[in-house]
């Protein structure tokens, strides 16, 4: 077999031709713009087929350089810090403490599940983690650092190959339930984007052509928050607290965005939204091309049956409970996408999700500027104290 060791740039020129194949696909078929599937989703799918048919052929297997997409990730998770403006989030202080909630009930109903399962099939519980919430709602990074804590703890060998498969599978199939299940409650109700969210956001914006030197100011104010940013991860891990490598520049972002607001400072928000839209893009192409979706057909019956559960659960939890408990109006339809994304692959996968929505029905502001604190700073710290009640207990 063909080993093909990619580089940063080559990796990344093939992401970004796979989200043009995906923006392709979209444009051309009504199906895929019907079930609001992102652009990246589709054609970094597509790809993976590709990889694996070569795989199963015995003729090349590929292998990506991470870095660039690492960086993308990062630079959106900025530009989201930057729109966290407390102006906005008097209209969605109420949906963000109650989305924490219904969240962190899920994280627990995923690890009841897969340890439940994994118990009664005569396994170590602890494996079934590998297929609640420490591979779905946490995703790839998750779950390879906790598969190797199964490993030096407990000697499970198979639990990061196990977390890592199931961090796959939701990956791919949170881009798929998300869309559908939202359009479905947008057409039930009839719904519509709330017109006075919409004059909010673009009252936050100066209203002003995209220019130049806008555009590098953003790219200037994200690339210090990327600096900053590390300095704040690294003191935090030296007190023993572990938070996903781009807290600390969203923090920074947060702060900045909210130090001008009060003196009354324009910065471009349009220009830094605009770049994290971009990098959003390119960082999901680039995570769906390089799933091995062959490591999927290595688990066994029961971890099969468990992933489609827990997808099951997930789809009826976001569907029925969470459209309805936050007010069953547009912004719900678009929580209900988001939640498929975050509580299955990861907060790109949400955002990517909201996006493809929006575009076929319009803006939700409020919910743009509430899941990404759900889905990147809240879930994370709960389901940090969730696995490690499970872990104890178990």
């Amino acid at each position: 077999m063909l080993d093909i060791q990619l580089n940063l740039y080559q990796s990344a020129t093939i992401g970004a031709l796979i989200l043009v194949l995906g923006i392709y696909l979209v444009k051309h078929s009504p199906t895929l713009r019907k079930f609001c599937i992102p652009a990246a989703v589709a054609g970094g799918l597509l790809f993976s087929l590709l990889n694996t048919g070569f795989h199963y052929a015995d003729v090349a297997e590929f292998h990506f350089d991470d870095t660039l997409k690492n960086f993308f990730m990062m630079m959106f998770f900025y530009s989201i810090g930057f729109t966290a403006s407390f102006r906005m989030l008097k209209n969605g202080g109420r949906i963000l403490v109650l989305l924490v909630l219904l969240v962190s009930a899920v994280l627990v109903i995923q690890d009841v599940v897969g340890v439940s399962i994994a118990s009664y099939m005569g396994l170590d519980p602890r494996i079934g983690l590998c297929l609640g919430s420490i591979s779905l709602t946490g995703g790839h990074g998750t779950a390879a650092s906790y598969g190797q804590l199964l490993v030096e703890e407990y000697g499970l060998t198979s639990a990061p190959t196990i977390a890592i498969a199931a961090a796959t599978f939701g990956l791919a199939i949170s881009g798929f339930i998300g869309g559908p299940l939202a359009r479905k409650r947008i057409e039930q109700y009839d719904l519509k984007p709330d017109e006075e969210d919409i004059e909010l956001a673009e009252e936050e914006e100066e209203p002003r052509l995209v220019d130049n030197q806008h555009f590098l100011h953003a790219l200037v104010m994200l690339m210090v928050c990327i600096g900053l940013g590390t300095f704040l991860v690294a003191d935090l891990k030296t007190l023993d607290i572990t938070v996903p490598v781009y807290f600390g520049g969203m923090i920074f972002a947060l702060i900045v965005r909210n130090v001008a607001d009060h003196f009354n400072i324009v910065i471009p928000i349009r220009e830094i939204v605009t770049l994290g839209i971009i990098c959003l893009s390119m960082f999901l192409a680039m995570a769906m091309m390089e799933m091995k979706l062959w490591q999927l057909s290595d688990l066994a019956a029961f971890m099969i049956i468990t992933l489609l559960l827990q997808t099951a659960i997930v789809a009826l939890f976001a569907y029925f409970v969470i459209f309805r408990a936050t007010g069953s109006n547009y912004d719900s339809a678009a929580y209900t996408t988001a939640s498929c994304g975050f509580l299955l692959g990861a907060t790109p996968n949400a955002m990517a999700n909201m996006d493809a929505l929006f575009e076929e029905h319009g803006k939700a502001p409020t919910a743009y500027f509430v899941v990404p604190l759900v889905g990147s700073v809240f879930v994370d710290f709960v389901n940090t104290g969730v696995l490690t009640a499970f872990l104890v207990l178990l």
